[in-house]
């Protein structure tokens, strides 16, 4: 009897892996980056200071010398000027799990394992698990629940092309609304992206709760966006709308509109962003605008275009080139140079160059 429960339960077990799936998927980066005028978080020696006690700062005591006075060193962290140029890495690893039912319905799950450098101080950070994402597939339609990416994060060209091996600059940089985003690194938001796409339609949607504290009372912040897409011959259209929710008189209602357009003629490819942003900062409120290209020259090279800006007072802009060189094999030479500054304040230059290998 117990030879037939376990051959039984051995093939329950069989039939269960045969019926799902589990894929690894990603890419890996590295190369050199330069920023001028890098800042950054590092430690920080006090020296001569009397002993400081508290979490996350330590005391030493260092005597110099035969029967010299001993001298007081505290440590802590402090924000300096560090290297303009520093080693830029990234390692990307996706884990998918997938079963699909006999009617057709696909699930998925996903989680993301990524390392990158840090870009203040440049050394090298962890790697660690994000947040999960689910997924319920079937035809057309799509729902995400966990850590999703919002009806912007997915909209058609919102991203455009990004020079540089980092992707450093892009056309969107002169918006500052807080939409629903995929986290790579972190736990993100615990949200619901619901998207149907019939023919040359497409409509997304996502909400996400949010609970906060107003004089101890509880108020929420809710977010939620929408979106419609279009494609007709080499063009594709996309719209979006979202808003936040005030707390209290705290913090006003926030909103963002975006109209994405897109096209592909042969060897060229280009986009146009705008979009109105209305957030609590009224500095940063106005029309961001922007656009980007790229252009395949030859069969391996393709370069890379774009340029961002607002009408606030301290909206980012933007604008810089790059270049992609295929190796073949999911492998790749970039880079890329541009400026980047805030209103007013000084334009500071950026450019990386290295090579990207997907798997």
């Amino acid at each position: 009897m117990k030879k037939v429960l376990f051959a039984s339960t051995a093939l329950i077990a069989t039939a269960s892996v045969a019926a799902a799936e589990v894929k690894f998927s990603g890419y890996g980066r590295f190369g050199i980056g330069y920023l001028e005028d890098r800042t950054g978080v590092v430690t920080n020696f006090n020296t001569g200071q009397p002993v400081i006690t508290g979490t996350g700062t330590t005391a030493t005591t260092v005597t110099t010398g035969s029967g010299a006075a001993s001298t007081t060193t505290t440590t802590n962290t402090t924000t300096v000027s560090t290297d303009e140029t520093i080693l830029v890495s990234r390692f990307r690893l996706n884990i998918d799990g997938i079963a699909e039912t006999d009617g057709g319905v696909r699930f998925e799950a996903r989680v993301r394992l990524q390392a990158d450098e840090n870009a203040g101080n440049g050394e090298a950070n962890a790697a660690g698990l994000n947040g999960a994402r689910f997924s319920v597939i079937y035809g057309g339609l799509r729902v995400d629940a966990g850590n999703v990416a919002g009806s912007f994060d997915n909209l058609a060209n919102y991203y455009g092309n990004e020079p540089g091996l980092e992707n450093f600059i892009g056309q969107y940089s002169g918006v500052d609304y807080d939409f629903l985003g995929y986290s790579s690194t972190g736990s993100g938001s615990n949200a619901v992206f619901f998207q149907y796409a019939v023919g040359d339609f497409a409509f997304g949607a996502s909400y996400d709760q949010a609970t906060f504290g107003l004089n101890g009372v509880a108020d929420s912040a809710d977010r939620w966006d929408i979106s419609f897409t279009y494609s007709f011959n080499n063009f594709t259209a996309a719209v979006a709308y979202g808003e936040t929710s005030a707390i209290g008189d705290v913090v006003e209602k926030q909103s963002l509109a975006v109209l994405t357009l897109g096209a592909e003629f042969g060897d060229f490819s280009g986009t146009i962003f705008v979009a109105d942003d209305d957030v609590a900062d009224e500095d940063l409120n106005g029309t961001a605008y922007g656009l980007s290209a790229a252009y395949n020259v030859g069969a391996a090279t393709t370069l890379t275009f774009a340029y961002g800006d607002g009408s606030a007072d301290n909206d980012t802009q933007q604008y810089g080139i790059g270049a992609i060189y295929d190796l073949g094999g999911g492998a790749s030479l970039r880079g890329g140079i541009g400026q980047s500054k805030a209103g007013d304040g000084d334009s500071r230059l950026r450019a990386d160059f290295g090579a990207q290998f997907n798997f």
